[in-house]
């Protein structure tokens, strides 16, 4: 699938996660920007679990930055579904012109 326009879910509130996604170039891969408290701990898992959402969408060109403040991860595939149903005009969200 191809994004179709910018979208954000979350928050910067503690125990939550922002994620914000734009649509890039056809063939221009995945650009995922990872900023987080706990990086060092989970940081794999968060980008793993970024990674699983977007195979699942069959995602392969986005510009993806996630700043996490703690998040779960129920919290963390909630943000990234919600995301890319925005960024896919599948769902209306605060930011669906």
């Amino acid at each position: 699938m191809k994004i179709q326009k910018s979208a954000q879910a979350g928050s910067f509130e503690s125990s939550d996660i922002l994620i914000l996604v734009e649509p890039t170039e056809e063939k221009s891969g995945r650009n995922i920007e990872l900023d987080s408290n706990v990086k060092y701990q989970y940081g794999d898992k968060i980008l793993e679990m970024i990674n699983d959402c977007l195979d699942s969408y069959q995602i392969e060109d986005i510009h993806l930055i996630a700043k996490d403040k703690g998040a779960l991860e129920p919290t963390i595939k909630a943000r990234l579904e919600t995301v890319l149903q925005r960024a896919l005009n599948q769902q209306k969200g605060v930011f669906n012109g």
